[in-house]
């Protein structure tokens, strides 16, 4: 049967340390993200680019721009015309924030009141805050909830809290993040160009381009890689409708409001090699529409759109980067998801390599334990088992074993296995900013149960200090491959080290599934329904519309 319910997905109540949380307040169109399940698959608007002031739209089939206003009015143009929509005004939205210091998930009441307090004896009295939503549909619960923790302020505008996000970061050696809040929303007035030169429609507030053909949307010079050395322009095409309205700084938003099942088209491929095994092309469209599922409501609270395009939400190049395999993947597994015993939706992450073991949640992003996200070796079926990573990892990195990330006809076996070298100078630079002067001594003191490293402990010629976290511990060293290495000092006659040696295999956070695994376990025969029960523990794939 299916659902047509609308859901709000991102509700929001402040509570002081040590308060019991109220009920929110009514949500308002300030502060909702809503889904809709159209015909069953809801439908995501996803930004495609924004900051612009003209932007160039060309229809595949007949293009039509429905105009904002009653009675509701439209304009058309043949298939191939170019059209231009230009910015003519526009004023920014007025945003304040909040800096937020950590992330609890929603049933880890303990640790919320743990981190309440611990930060209370650094000096700090915080706020928390729920974010995201829980609804029903075809029996099964997604709910993707979770407390955010935010210093007790008064909120400001975003670019006056660097300073002190700055000055978090050296006191507490915490990267902070920012949580927005559109206090109004920015303002924008269109001009709609025609391919003659024309000026068809003048407008406000909003502008959507569709093909009444269902064909495809072509955006011109669409960015994307921003922050990245790959940062480019390309022309694409999309699926759905094309939306233009005012971003943040009052200009052109665009954004594409797309059938999930649409999106996933443009996003698999971009997510794992279409010539993969078809299982394991399956298993991964199974996984992303979980993980898009699960993000709804988290991410970009004071934007126009729910999800972006880039490394931050997901990778996704419309139809420009589908290919036939992994559209037939994602027609196969249509509307399904991977839920727990309790037919919960499984946080369905992945990673490239795994490295031979996943690890557990916890170990990487802190809270309770997920039983669908526990760490196991990734060995194959029927295959001898190497010895604990968390007890010895130096033996485990050298075993030869069949582990489905190696074995897999898509290894890559330099991020398998691997090793960097940083010399000491490059060590202390790497440190400077926790002031303990040229390091001597570097120890894991925690690790998980694939060996992954949790704890750092640096010891230097003017203090000590200790590093927590997977991923904080990996990005201090310029993004490691993973945290699952071994470390040791080459070191001059007088015993100061003169280079650091990380030797380590995998490539990724390494919880959930293992994506190259994937393609190893579907090249030795296992279904999709049974590579993703390996990796989220037994998880059950169902459809939900």
């Amino acid at each position: 049967m299916r659902s047509a319910l609308l859901v709000t997905l991102f509700v929001a109540t402040f509570a002081h340390a040590g308060d019991a949380l109220e009920l929110p307040p009514p949500p308002s169109e300030l502060t909702t993200k809503r889904l809709d399940f159209k015909g069953g698959a809801p439908s995501i608007p996803v930004r495609l680019m924004e900051g612009s002031t003209e932007v160039t739209l060309v229809g595949r089939g007949r293009m039509r721009f429905r105009l904002p206003g009653t009675p509701e009015k439209f304009v058309e143009g043949p298939p191939g015309m170019e059209w231009k929509v230009r910015r003519v005004a526009g004023t920014p939205a007025r945003i304040e924030a909040r800096i937020q210091l950590a992330e609890i998930p929603f049933n880890d009441k303990q640790g919320l009141a743990q981190a309440q307090d611990e930060w209370a004896a650094r000096g700090l009295t915080l706020k928390s805050q729920v974010l995201g939503g829980v609804y029903g549909i075809a029996g099964k619960v997604i709910d993707n909830r979770r407390y955010v923790l935010v210093v007790d302020q008064p909120p400001a505008p975003p670019e006056t809290l660097a300073p002190q996000q700055a000055e978090m970061l050296k006191k507490f050696q915490v990267r902070t993040t920012l949580l927005e809040e559109v206090k109004a929303k920015g303002t924008i007035k269109f001009e709609l160009v025609d391919g003659n030169g024309s000026v068809a429609a003048k407008v406000d507030e909003k502008l959507t381009a569709e093909s009444p053909d269902g064909a495809p949307i072509e955006v011109r010079r669409v960015e994307f890689g921003v922050g990245y050395d790959f940062h480019n322009f390309e022309d694409r095409a999309y699926r759905g409708t094309v939306l233009l309205t005012a971003d943040r700084l009052g200009k052109i938003a665009v954004v594409n409001q797309v059938d999930l099942e649409d999106l996933l088209k443009g996003l698999v491929p971009s997510e794992i090699f279409a010539k993969a095994h078809v299982e394991a092309l399956k298993a991964q469209a199974v996984t992303a529409r979980g993980e898009v599922l699960a993000k709804i409501g988290l991410k970009h609270l004071a934007d126009p759109y729910v999800l972006c395009t880039e490394q931050h939400c997901a990778v996704y190049r419309g139809v420009s980067g589908e290919a036939q395999s992994t559209n037939a993947a994602v027609e196969a597994t249509r509307g399904e998801a991977s839920f727990d015993a309790s037919d919960r939706l499984v946080d369905s992450v992945y990673s490239a390599v795994c490295g031979g073991h996943t690890e557990n949640n916890d170990v990487v992003w802190g809270g309770v334990p997920n039983a669908s996200l526990r760490g196991r070796p990734d060995v194959l079926p029927g295959k001898p088992t190497p010895p604990s990573p968390s007890a010895n990892l130096g033996k485990f990195l050298t075993t030869d074993a069949q582990h489905a990330c190696k074995v897999s006809s898509f290894a890559q076996l330099t991020k398998y296995r691997w090793e960097k070298r940083f010399t000491a100078k490059d060590v202390d630079e790497k440190l400077a900013s926790f002031n303990v002067g040229h390091v001597m001594a570097m120890n894991v003191t925690e690790r998980g149960v694939s060996g992954r490293a949790r704890l750092l402990q640096i010891s230097g010629e003017e203090g000590a200090t200790t590093i927590r976290g997977e991923l904080n511990i990996r990005r201090t060293f310029g993004m490691l491959n993973s945290a699952m290495f071994e470390l040791k000092a080459d070191k001059d006659p007088k015993g100061r080290p003169t280079a650091w040696i990380f030797t380590g295999g995998g490539w990724g956070h390494g919880v959930g599934m293992c994506q190259t695994g994937a393609i190893g376990r579907a090249e030795a025969g296992q279904t999709y329904r049974q590579i993703l029960e390996h990796y989220f523990n037994g998880a059950q794939v169902a459809r939900i519309y």
